[in-house]
This record gives structure tokens, sequence and C-alpha cells, in this order.
């Protein structure tokens, strides 16, 4: 259970950031997200050998996390005047379903480490990016 806190934590420290950037997917849906993963790659883990006939592949259940995630971030992305908009929230969403499967696979430092590097990503690039192209619009 511990692995599936620290998913909800760190995904929501990443939507803490889109809720202050005024995005549409804030604190809930990122921590969600996170968690969500987190606790199917848990389940895999814990279900997975007990099955006697072991014909069930684990990595499934990632590849089933990222297809899913990959749908939900679709609907994020919309074309609004002559744009598009919600990329960066998306590709957010798909990071913190990667840091939710890191941190169900019990990977507590790699999970961390990308939280911190996305949280850069989101904040610094984003200060840097406007900076240097100051009429940009972000997703």
């Amino acid at each position: 259970m511990i692995n599936l806190l620290l998913a909800l934590m760190l995904g929501s420290l990443l939507g803490l950031e889109r809720s202050i950037a005024h995005k549409s997917a804030g604190v809930r849906t990122f921590g969600l997200v996170s968690m969500g993963s987190a606790l199917f790659i848990t389940i895999a883990k814990y279900i997975i050998p007990t099955v006697e006939t072991f014909n069930y592949d684990p990595m499934r259940i990632a590849a089933g996390v990222v297809m899913g995630i990959g749908f939900l971030c679709g609907g994020v992305i919309v074309f609004k005047d002559s744009t598009l908009q919600g990329l960066t929230t998306a590709a957010g969403l798909w990071v913190a379903a990667g840091i939710g499967m890191a941190a169900g696979y019990g990977l507590i430092s790699l999970a961390v480490f990308a939280t911190l590097a996305t949280l850069i990503a989101f904040t610094l690039f984003w200060f840097i990016e406007h900076k240097l192209i100051p009429n940009r619009r972000d997703g």
C-alpha cells in the first residue's frame, strides 16, 4: 500500500503544477492516473505468481496501462483557434502513468527521479521556453 500512496503523492505533485498553470487536468487527475497505474502493476505482481498454469505475461499489464493512458491523453488534446492545446498536460499524464508503474514495481528512486525531472520540464523549461519565444502558446 505504501507504493500506491507514493504513486498518488508523486502524481499529485505533477497535477499541482498543472493546476497552478490553469490546465485542464490537475491534482486529482494526475494523482489518480499515477496511483491507478501502480495498482495495476501491484495486482500483476501478486496475482500472476499464484496462477498455476503460468500463461500470463506480466508485461501485458504494463502495456495495457500505456495503451489505456494513451486513450485518456487523447481526450485532453484539443484543436482550438488553429492550434493544438493540451499536449503538455497529455504528456504529463502519460509520464504520471509511468511514475505509477515504477512505484508499483517498487522502483521508488526511479519514480521520485522521474517526478522531479517532470517538474523541471513543467516549470524550468516552461520559463526558459517563454523567455526565448515570448509569444509561444503552451498546451
